[in-house]
C-alpha cells in the first residue's frame, strides 16, 4: 500500500496529510465510490468531512481506517458484521501486520468466532423482518439521518434534470 500511497502523493501533488476526495480514496484502495459510501453507513467511524453538495473530504486517519476495513473485509475474510465488533473492541486500531500483536489476534478470533454464531439464518426471520431490530443508537441515528439529507438532495437534484 506505501508504493500506492507514493504514487497518488506524485500524481496528486497532495502532501500526505492532506483531506482526499473520495475519488482520490476509492483509487487508492481499489474500490467503487458506492463501496465507500456504504461503508460510511456501516462504520460509524469513517466520517468524512462534507463540504457544500455533499462532497466527501477524507482526513488521513479515514483513510487508514478504510484500509484497515478493506484488507479486513477483503484480505482477511471478515463480515461487516465481525469488523464493526472488532472496531467496537478496539482491536484493528493499528493498521498493517504490526497490529497482529496477541490481544489484537485473541480480538479478531473472537470476533470472527462470534459473527459466525450470532446471525440468524434468513429462514428463521419472519417473512420481511428485517435481521436487526430494536431502537436505533447515536451513530445509527446520524447516519440515516444523513442519508435521507442526501437522498433529498439527489431527488431535487433528479427533479431539476427531468424538468
Amino acid at each position: 500500500m506505501a508504493e500506492a500511497t507514493e504514487r497518488l502523493r506524485r500524481r496528486s501533488g497532495k502532501s500526505s496529510a492532506a483531506f482526499r476526495t473520495i475519488s482520490e480514496v476509492a483509487e487508492r484502495l481499489d474500490v467503487p465510490q458506492h463501496v465507500l459510501r456504504f461503508w460510511e453507513t456501516k462504520f460509524g467511524q469513517v466520517r468524512p468531512l462534507k463540504r457544500g453538495g455533499g462532497r466527501r473530504y477524507y482526513r488521513p486517519e479515514d483513510v487508514a481506517l478504510l484500509e484497515r476495513i478493506r484488507g479486513l473485509l477483503y484480505d482477511e475474510g471478515y463480515t461487516i458484521k465481525g469488523v464493526q465488533r472488532l472496531l467496537r473492541e478496539g482491536g484493528a486500531k493499528a493498521s498493517g501486520p504490526a497490529a497482529s500483536d496477541d490481544v489484537a489476534d485473541e480480538a479478531m478470533a473472537d470476533a470472527r468466532t462470534a459473527d459466525e454464531a450470532e446471525a440468524p439464518a434468513a429462514s428463521e426471520l419472519p417473512r420481511g423482518m428485517p435481521a436487526a431490530t430494536g431502537e436505533l443508537n447515536p451513530t445509527q441515528r446520524q447516519t440515516l439521518e444523513d442519508l435521507q439529507s442526501e437522498l433529498t438532495d439527489l431527488m431535487v437534484l433528479l427533479a431539476k434534470v427531468v424538468r
